[in-house]
């Protein structure tokens, strides 16, 4: 069977010919061609098979993440562990991005005639807070609008800040509620596994949506829209290769572990969200490659990584926001001081469950520069290139997720380490299986933390 890293390896240079050729062709973000129109049609029909599965599995991995932590000893210091570290990997991202921000000054080199958007102000503390508090059950909202015809349509949404809120919540009261709750814990485990098991189906067919993807960005994003913001894109993805191939390595080798078995483990799950631009939409990859590739114990892990999924960003919540914000008060010729920088520290430190996990860094972007008092039309000097720093933001999200759970399992003396260092053979897990012929975990060679409690410290 080929690799699915080949796969997607082979979906991105097919994708990328395939906008090239449309482009060739005549096709632009104005002029939708049929080649560009099959593309993005393509690629926006497997994101939003992504997006039908979120409110589902945000819950069930929640709730089910919580109640896991009856069978971790010590699971609150596991807990504040995974939450010390999170904090540290973000620190450390955000320093590298302020560091990248005054030397590079991508704002002062912003190629002449960028215009300023709108103003966003959306993402504010006060907005942020108000949106913790869950409007319904799910979190769901209901506008109305015209579609291009001029028929007035409803549209379905949610906000995922609630769902998680919500979950919480949920998930808290019934291990409060103790054996009276089990069979609601044991329904929702269940539940939760069969979401897994077809948003696993869709992960299969990522290379499809990978073909679609890259093609249409290819269109859309052609490196024409690079060219005035060319050192502030540069500046990001200085940044995010710093992180990802400098300072994981050094704190994977710190901790006595392979590099190169770390990597391996983690790159399906990094492929993945590159194309797909959502750490929730990986989150059943992610939480797969940590248990199975990298050792991590399963109670452990899924509660750590649906955790890191929705407030784990060094990408989207540390790096770029940082760089951003030295962008536009270098645009605006805005002197930042002392103050200023430790708050975009302390803002990328505490706020990333701003970000929530989906696509985009928007929201905590805007986040940023309100705190900071910057112009809040600046982000719309940067939405235009968006969705390209987006892939690489989201794939050192995921990196991220998956690596501190693994430096906190070793810390703890739980990592599996023989499954760690297992060799991949080129196959996307450790010891591949048909996933419908797949058995328990123990049969797969991976840790079954509920057969016994895992132990930390």
């Amino acid at each position: 069977m080929t690799s699915f890293g080949f796969q997607i390896i082979a979906a991105l240079v097919l994708g990328i010919a395939a906008g090239l050729i449309a482009v060739a062709t005549g096709a632009s973000a104005e002029n939708k061609t049929a080649l560009f129109v099959t593309l993005d049609t393509i690629g926006s029909s497997y994101v939003t098979i992504l997006k039908a599965a979120v409110v589902p599995l945000i819950f069930t991995a929640i709730v089910a993440s919580i109640a896991n932590l009856r069978r971790v000893q010590n699971a609150a210091r596991l807990a504040g562990q995974t939450l010390l570290w999170f904090a540290i990997t973000a620190f450390i991202a955000v320093s590298i991005g302020i560091v990248l921000g005054l030397v590079i000054q991508p704002g002062a080199r912003a190629g002449a005639g960028l215009e300023t958007g709108d103003p966003y102000t959306v993402g504010t503390w006060w907005n942020f807070l108000l949106g913790l508090i869950p409007q319904n059950f799910l979190g769901l909202t209901v506008s109305a609008g015209q579609d291009p015809t001029g028929a007035i349509s409803a549209n379905v949404g949610f906000n995922i800040l609630q769902v998680i809120v919500v979950a919480a919540a949920v998930g808290i009261a019934a291990l409060k509620a103790g054996k009276k709750a089990e069979p609601f814990l044991a329904f929702t485990e269940s539940l939760l596994k069969v979401i897994q098991r077809v948003l696993w189906w869709i992960i299969r067919i990522a290379p499809i949506g990978t073909f679609g993807l890259i093609g249409a960005a290819v269109v859309k994003y052609g490196w024409d829209k690079l060219t005035s913001l060319a050192w502030f894109a540069g500046a990001i993805y200085i940044g995010l290769a710093l992180v990802l191939f400098v300072v994981y390595p050094i704190l994977i080798k710190t901790h006595g572990l392979s590099i190169k078995q770390y990597f391996s483990g983690v790159w399906p799950a990094v492929q993945l969200a590159f194309v797909s631009r959502s750490s929730i939409g990986t989150l059943p990859l992610t939480e797969r490659v940590t248990e199975r590739n990298l050792g991590v114990p399963r109670a452990y892990a899924s509660f750590a990584v649906p955790l890191g999924a929705t407030t784990k960003m060094d990408g989207c919540a540390a790096i770029y926001p940082a760089i951003a914000a030295i962008f536009v008060a270098q645009f605006f010729d805005i002197q930042l001081n002392l103050v200023q920088y430790l708050l975009i520290i302390i803002v990328s430190v505490v706020g990333s469950a701003a970000t929530a996990g989906t696509t985009g860094a928007v929201v905590m972007l805007t986040l940023t520069l309100s705190t900071l008092g910057l112009p809040l039309e600046g982000v719309g000097l940067l939405l235009a290139i968006d969705p390209i720093l987006d892939m690489g933001r989201t794939a050192v999200n995921v990196a991220g997720q998956a690596l501190v759970p693994t430096i906190v399992a070793k810390r703890e003396g739980i990592l599996d380490e023989e499954l760690y260092n297992a060799p991949r053979n080129g196959l996307p897990f450790a010891e591949d299986l048909d996933d419908d012929s797949e058995t328990e975990a123990s049969d797969a060679g991976e840790p079954d933390a509920t057969k016994e409690p895992v132990t930390a410290g």
